[in-house]
């Protein structure tokens, strides 16, 4: 039967539609026709099922799906990461693994309350209490939840295959209690603690936030703070010191109120000097020239002190809120952390509000003093400021403090600063209660199992993620919010009568309180209450506390959370745990990977994954970050409408930012990706349908071609198929899409346009041969290209799928690595030949006199030199292995280039080089006058001693050389040539099909007209021309020949 062979394609035959086979298609549209097929053939789920589990699921590929949030619409970096996660479960399904792919959403903590915050409009916390916790959390269950259907649609528009029907939720009761046995796994393993920390803050969303939160993407925005240095007046018997003003620098003013001691490094020098206005200060000796308007451009030095001598010394405070409340505050203390880099080099401190502070003061045994309430707002301790918000409270704290005469600057302070990574509020450093994970109790043990973790890049591994975990610090796992996995901790409401329950399943709560919740969310999960079995009144009751867990704890659980281990499936998750792959963007190093970690070392010491991509970020058009204000990127459906996803996917796999840089999107770089994959895939198969169609001849799954081309394009496939498993295997996409991008350019560029003759014949070899590769190279880029080599592969074979077939094995194709590179070297030599038309400006259809090829192998090219002959157009194809007798390569050192890295080396290296006195190093580069050079250090020239046009080989390892000459012979010759371009280009505008004989008329000069003439019998048999006039045409089809000469053809089909 004839192509396409599938039984949906049509079959209509046209000039631009080869049985169904436009010459242009509408990807998109095609794209769309294959979703709907995949969609009734049931293809995603015959994929799954085709494969065996194996024995205990040793057959398996364990994919982990990081579960978006659904209550916001996808965005380019869920297309970049979905992309990959389809691209690799597709490769591992044709290996023959079975791939789940089950689809999850993160349901729970901060996003999506604010979210529910908007929709009803509230902007504080005690809003939420006031309107009952119920119906809060009702409205964030049906936020969660509000855009699964566009996400289906967009997942699925993408041609990534997931399983929607067996998602799993965070919000689940089963996925929740498996959270549950994991808090109570770690508090019985110890590594779970209560305690009372120094942690960022949002007074906004009124609870403190984890490490990992605090260093997100986006967290630290730009923001104007004011900066004070203020005088505090020192008490001492030292007379050099009594009355001085030590000086401090904050940022936060807000923290002044708060004050109870002073840091200075032990080992800094500090000096008191006489300011300007007759005040004696007391600073750094480092940072006094950063106040010289203030102090004078040279102050006079009164007294010096090494840190250690000033510790103990006594201050007044600025504010007396807390003055002598305390017998151990308001001294200077030490600490290692104090530098001079900016400020005074003395640091006040506010222990409630400065994670090193506190640590200091503890030590020093000074308690915190919390004047700030919840919500960000001084209380009743500071009464001038009671009811105002810490930054708000800032200008009235400093003008009370020049008042005071106390304030020797006051400037404002440009700093990037941390802010909330939901409501974009900004924090504030706060000492709280919290429930901590024990991460530094096993931090060295989380380091050592990162070492069995294969990240692509690799430099991820002990770079980014290895250094966070080597500094990883307690991990504040408790909210004090409403949405999430409750903290199932119940405490004696009397401290009278002590006791803490931690409970680790349903079973548990059952037993204690009698009744086994359906719903482990508050409100419901607070009213669960029992009267204290160790208070002997029976007065006192165990009560829940009221945080909920950070929704960041869900998400590393996700892997057994969402089998609901260990109540079920446990044997199962031994044996498909740790999973084979994950991927998300870079940051996740201190997101979603560093909590899978915690975690899997905490509960099971081992990792949580084998194989990890951490790619970078998409940016903008712009290079900024992609903003819908800004409208800097190309909408993702008008891409999908207007080139498809194959190309937005070529596009994401093939960038640098699988290797973990960054990506700018444009709509070029898009559309270039149709150029380079895309199209060559589509234009090979339509070339094969178009001539075998024409002959009424079928293709077949052959390799025993002899013709040199054949045996070539076969051994070629065999080594895409070898190659791209390799690099597919280890997880290197964009070299994936290298690798098919230079096959399809050799298919498409040379295989089929050097055979096009052959196939004008209807030869079967090579239609066979073209029908093979294409079967396999389909199969190659199944996973890179799904749509485009769905429908190709479907119109070769009349398959069901190309994604239900197995990945091509080496022993299918044969391979001969010496025809490969000899074929190669050919080609390498006509695109030498090629530049050098381009850079005489001489035409491609332009026959000239000869080329030399001069290179030590040249003897590997002989038996080609007529496909170079005819590929170059030259009449003559001379090769020699002397290449000294007609060229030589110099060298040059680039001293713009080099000068940076050499200095005054640079000099003599030139000379050296100069003189001749330099020789090539191993690995690229130069050696001269022992400095060595490398390759981008250098430039090399080729100077040739023939005339004509000459250009080396790559790495130059050889040359060539282009006789230019051209005789009126060979510039009649090229007039036909083109005359012959023009008349196939009118076939083709007339609708004609390549098999149709023709009546040609050609109007042109009198030179055009004598070269046609002399080579008429060529252009007949070129264009199908049973007839040839000459003489005025009427209409036509006009264009241009030689340097810009007007042709215009007539072509008249001949029944």
């Amino acid at each position: 039967m004839p192509y396409p062979k599938n039984t949906d394609a049509g079959k209509a035959t046209t000039s631009t539609e080869a049985a169904g086979v436009p010459v242009q298609p509408s990807f998109p549209e095609l794209e769309r026709e294959v979703l709907d097929y995949w969609a009734k053939d049931g293809t995603f789920e015959a994929s799954v099922q085709a494969r065996e589990a194996g024995e205990k699921g040793s057959n398996e590929y364990v994919f982990y799906d990081g579960p978006p949030f659904a209550n916001g619409l996808p965005h380019y970096g869920h297309l970049l990461t979905g992309y990959v996660k389809d691209v690799v479960p597709r490769y591992q399904t044709m290996r023959g693994r079975r791939v789940e792919r089950r689809f999850g959403w993160d349901c729970h903590g901060l996003p999506a309350e604010v979210e529910a915050e908007k929709q009803l409009g509230i902007k504080h916390k005690n809003e939420i209490e006031r309107m009952g916790i119920a119906a809060f959390n009702d409205a964030c269950r049906s936020s969660v939840l509000r855009y699964t259907r566009e996400w289906q649609d967009y997942v699925t528009r993408q041609a990534r295959w997931v399983d929607f029907a067996n998602d799993y939720k965070t919000l689940d009761l089963d996925y929740m209690e498996s959270v549950m046995w994991a808090f109570k796994t770690l508090w019985d393993k110890g590594l779970i603690y209560e305690g009372f920390r120094v942690l960022w803050y949002c007074w906004r969303c009124e609870t403190p936030l984890s490490n990992t939160e605090t260093k997100m993407d986006d967290v630290y925005l730009d923001r104007q703070d004011p900066a004070v240095t203020v005088g505090l007046t020192v008490t001492s018997d030292d007379k050099r010191l009594d009355g001085v003003r030590a000086l401090v620098w904050t940022t936060t003013p807000w923290t002044l109120p708060s004050n109870l001691a002073a840091a200075v490094h032990p080992d800094v020098r500090y000096v008191v000097v006489r300011g300007q206005d007759g005040q004696r200060y007391l600073l750094a000796e480092a940072r006094v020239a950063a106040y010289a308007r203030e102090l004078g451009e040279n102050p006079e030095v009164l007294a010096a002190f090494t840190g250690r001598e000033l510790a103990g010394t006594r201050y007044v405070p600025v504010f007396d809120f807390f003055a002598g409340q305390q017998p151990n505050a308001h001294q200077v203390l030490l600490a290692d952390y104090v530098t001079t880099e900016d400020g005074t080099g003395i640091v006040h401190i506010a222990p409630a509000y400065g994670e090193e502070d506190k640590e200091v003061t503890d030590a020093a045994g000074i308690e915190v003093v919390t004047p700030v309430d919840e919500r960000g707002v001084f209380d009743s301790q500071v009464p001038p400021y009671e009811g105002m918000q810490v930054f708000e409270a800032n200008p009235h704290i400093i003008a009370d403090l020049k008042k005071r005469g106390v304030v020797l600057r006051h400037e404002t302070y440009d700093h990037a600063y941390p802010h909330c990574w939901r409501c974009e509020s900004p924090l504030i450093q706060r000492a709280v209660s919290s429930w901590f994970v024990a991460v530094t109790k096993f931090r060295d043990r989380m380091v050592e199992l990162n070492k069995q973790i294969n990240w692509v890049p690799g430099h991820i591994r002990d770079g980014q993620f290895g250094k966070w975990l080597e500094n990883a610090r307690d991990w504040s796992i408790s909210r004090n919010r409403f949405w999430g996995s409750p903290i199932p901790v119940w405490k004696s409401d009397d401290p009278k009568y002590p006791r803490v329950d931690v409970y680790g399943s349903l079973d548990e709560l059952a037993r204690d309180f009698g009744v086994r919740p359906e719903d482990l969310h508050r409100p419901m999960i607070d009213q669960l209450t029992r009267p204290n079995p160790d208070d002997p009144t029976g007065k006192s009751m165990m009560r829940r506390v009221p945080e909920v867990l950070d929704c960041w704890f869900e998400s590393g659980s996700m892997p057994f959370a969402q089998v609901h281990y260990p109540f079920e499936n446990a044997e199962w998750f031994e044996h498909h745990y740790p999973g084979d792959f994950i991927v998300e963007y870079n940051g996740q190093t201190r997101g979603w990977f560093y909590t899978l970690h915690v975690l899997a070392t905490a509960l099971f010491d081992r990792p949580a994954f084998r194989n990890c991509i951490a790619h970078g970020i998409v940016l903008g058009d712009d290079g900024q970050k992609m903003s819908k204000s800004r409208k800097n990127y190309p909408d993702v459906n008008e891409v999908f409408n207007r080139d498809g996803s194959d190309a937005m996917r070529w596009f994401l796999m093939s960038s640098p930012i699988l290797r973990g840089g960054d990506l700018i999107v444009t709509e070029r770089g898009i559309r270039d990706a149709v150029r380079q994959a895309v199209l060559p895939l589509w234009n090979s198969y339509y070339f094969l349908v178009l001539y075998a169609n024409a002959e009424g001849i079928e293709g077949r799954f052959r390799t025993d071609s002899q013709h040199v081309l054949d045996r070539y394009i076969l051994a070629k496939t065999h080594e895409l198929v070898t190659d791209v498993q390799a690099q597919l295997d280890a997880l290197d996409l964009a070299g994936a899409c290298q690798t098919v991008r230079e096959f399809l350019e050799v298919l498409t560029n040379w295989y089929v346009r050097r055979s096009r003759d052959r196939f004008w014949a209807g030869e079967q070899d090579a239609v066979d041969t073209l029908h093979t590769v294409l079967e396999v190279t389909c199969r190659v880029a199944a996973p890179l290209l799904p749509l485009t080599t769905e429908a190709v592969w479907r119109g070769l074979t009349g398959g069901r799928s190309v994604h239900l077939t197995d990945w091509p094995t080496a022993e299918e194709l044969p391979s001969d690595a010496a025809l490969v590179g000899a074929m190669d070297r050919v080609r390498q030599v006509c695109s030498a030949a090629s530049a050098l038309r381009k850079a005489n400006k001489l035409r491609v259809r332009l026959p000239l006199r000869k080329l030399l090829i001069a290179a030590e192998d040249v003897e590997r090219l002989a038996p080609f030199a007529d496909i170079v002959r005819s590929e170059v157009n030259v009449k003559q194809v001379e090769l020699t292995t002397d290449v000294a007798a007609h060229g030589a390569f110099q060298v040059a050192v680039n001293a713009r280039v080099a000068g940076p890295r050499l200095g005054k080396d640079v000099q003599r290296a030139i000379k050296a080089v100069k003189a001749g006195q330099w020789s090539e190093l191993p690995g690229g580069g130069i050696v001269a006058d022992g400095v060595e050079l490398r390759e981008e250090e250098i430039e090399r020239r080729l100077v040739s001693t023939d005339p004509g046009a000459a250009g080396a080989l790559p790495g130059n390892s050889g040359l060539v050389v282009l006789d230019t000459e051209v005789t009126p012979e060979l510039a009649a010759e090229g007039l036909a040539r083109d005359v012959i371009r023009v008349v196939q280009q009118a076939r083709r505008d007339a609708g004609l099909e390549i098999t149709d004989r023709i009546a040609l008329t050609v109007q042109a000069p009198d030179e055009v007209r004598s070269a046609v003439q002399a080579h008429e019998e060529f252009v007949r048999g070129e264009t199908l021309s049973q007839q040839v006039s000459y003489g005025t045409v009427d209409g036509g089809f006009a264009g241009s020949v030689g340097d810009g000469l007007d042709v215009r053809v007539a072509v008249t089909k001949i029944t």
